[in-house]
C-alpha cells in the first residue's frame, strides 16, 4: 500500500524540518542522511523518494528559512530591531533564529539554487530595515546604505558573540551589548 500525497508531502515537510535544524546547530557538511533521516523519523532509504540529493534538499531547507523569515514579524525601528536580533535569546537560538546569520558560514558551498535563495531572502530582509530607516527619516539612498551597515554589524555582532559564549560569556555579552548601544545610539539620517 502506498502513501497518499498528502503524507508523503507531510513526510517531506518533516525531513526539511529535521534538516533545517541538524544544518543550522551543526553545519550543512557536518550532517550525514543517516542522521538526517533518523532525526526526521525515516530510514535513510527514503531520502530519494522526496529528493535527488543532498544539495536538493540543502536547496528546499534554504528555501523554506528564507520564505519563513520574511513572515517574521517585523520590528518597527531599526532599535527595536537590533535589540531583538543582538539578545541573548536570539544568540542562544541556532535552531530558530535568523538563517541569514546561522547560514553565513555555509552558504558559500551550497548550490546556485540554495544560494539563489539565500541572496533573496537577504535582499528581503534589507527591504524591510530600509523601511524602517526611511520611516525615521533618511533618504532612499541612506537608508540603502544604512541598512546594509546596520545589519552587517548585526550578523558581526551575533556571529562573534555565538563563538565565544561558551568560553568568556561576559566578554559575549559585552559583544551584545555594545552593538546594541552602537546601533540604537546612531541616527540613520545624519549618518555621513
Amino acid at each position: 500500500m502506498g502513501v497518499s500525497r498528502q503524507q508523503a508531502a507531510e513526510n517531506r515537510s518533516a525531513i526539511v524540518a529535521a534538516a533545517e535544524r541538524l544544518f543550522r546547530a551543526r553545519g550543512v557538511e557536518a550532517v550525514g542522511l543517516a542522521e538526517l533521516m533518523k532525526e526526521a523519523g525515516f530510514t535513510q532509504g527514503g531520502f530519494y523518494n522526496h529528493f535527488k540529493s543532498k544539495d536538493a534538499l540543502v536547496a528546499a531547507v534554504m528555501e523554506k528559512a528564507m520564505e519563513d523569515y520574511a513572515d517574521s514579524p517585523n520590528a518597527g525601528s531599526l532599535a527595536k530591531q537590533a535589540a531583538r536580533y543582538l539578545s541573548t535569546r536570539h544568540r542562544g537560538d541556532i535552531e530558530a533564529g535568523c538563517p541569514l546569520s546561522g547560514f553565513a558560514g555555509d552558504v558559500p558551498r551550497m548550490s546556485d539554487a540554495a544560494r539563489a535563495s539565500y541572496t533573496r531572502g537577504l535582499a528581503a530582509y534589507l527591504r524591510r530595515l530600509e523601511a524602517m530607516i526611511s520611516a525615521e527619516g533618511a533618504t532612499a539612498k541612506q537608508s540603502r546604505h544604512d541598512a546594509i551597515a546596520a545589519f552587517s554589524q548585526m550578523v558581526g555582532a551575533l556571529v562573534l558573540s555565538r563563538a565565544v559564549v561558551s568560553a568568556d560569556p561576559a566578554f559575549a555579552d559585552e559583544i551584545l551589548e555594545v552593538g546594541r548601544r552602537t546601533l540604537v545610539d546612531r541616527t540613520p539620517s545624519t549618518t555621513p
